[in-house]
């Protein structure tokens, strides 16, 4: 790729949204100078096993070079609220943006959202359930749409009953968010589960796995790439060759690669 023609501004702890006494906020990155037509945006959901979400640890970069706006954001936390609250923020985020295009001057018919790990299946979530009912909290911004129009789902669970062990002990991230051991809470795992949800018409979707993965399995992203392209979705899967759930630099730079042509490929041209 040549030499980017745009520097980054950054908007920091944009509050984005209020919800049971919790401070939600976003961080927003744009290209400078701003391009002439409106701008795509990738909503960005950082890991951290649905106990933390720091947004500060924000990769979006390499796509604000490519001429998108970028928007990290916080979550409810499982230890403050059980699923289906963080789906729920994340919807929320994308309404605030599709609302507040005018004012940004970003396109609301260009969205797309990646996410890693736990952001991953935030991330595949809102590639699955747009429109589901149960899952749209519309106190914020009521009648502007979530869907996305571009997934990528880098190294997320998809089905949590098969995860394997250790996940389906009581004590483990996904019991956490759902409330309990998972074989004691299977519609709540089943409604946290993006593949619960595919029924055709979802939009272009990434997926991305390290091979070498012993905390997400590998397995996770290739029954997400089945259950898709069985109904007949845009999917591609990429097995990161010699990566594990965390990525050596050449790892990150395939990865940058990867998404940064998807992303245009979808939303730029």
């Amino acid at each position: 790729m040549s030499p980017s023609p745009y520097t980054i501004t950054a908007q920091p702890d944009i509050v984005y949204r209020v919800v049971e006494g919790i401070t939600l906020r976003l961080d927003l990155l744009q290209p400078a100078p701003r391009p002439a037509a409106l701008l795509p945006v990738v909503l960005f959901i950082q890991g951290g096993a649905w106990m933390e979400a720091n947004r500060q640890l924000n990769l979006t970069h390499f796509l604000v070079e490519r001429g998108f706006a970028t928007v990290s954001i916080d979550h409810r936390l499982s230890q403050q609220a059980l699923f289906p609250a963080q789906i729920m923020d994340a919807k929320a985020a994308v309404r605030w943006i599709r609302a507040n295009a005018p004012a940004y001057g970003f396109d609301p018919d260009r969205i797309g959202v990646w996410g890693i790990s736990s952001g991953g299946h935030l991330a595949a979530l809102l590639g699955t359930t747009g429109g589901v009912p149960h899952l749209e909290d519309a106190a914020d911004f009521a009648g502007v749409s979530s869907h996305v129009q571009a997934v990528v789902v880098l190294a997320g669970p998809s089905d949590f009953l098969q995860m394997g062990r250790p996940h389906d002990q009581p004590d483990t991230a996904e019991a956490q968010l759902v409330g309990g051991p998972l074989q004691t809470r299977l519609e709540q795992v089943r409604q946290a589960n993006p593949i619960s949800y595919i029924r055709g018409k979802e939009p272009p979707f990434l997926i991305l796995h390290g091979d070498q993965d012993t905390i997400v399995p590998i397995g996770q992203s290739e029954l997400l790439y089945q259950a898709l392209a069985t109904a007949r979705n845009n999917v591609t899967f990429v097995p990161l060759r010699g990566e594990g759930h965390f990525f050596s630099v050449a790892g990150l730079q395939q990865i940058e690669r990867l998404i940064g042509e998807f992303f245009s490929r979808q939303l730029q041209e």
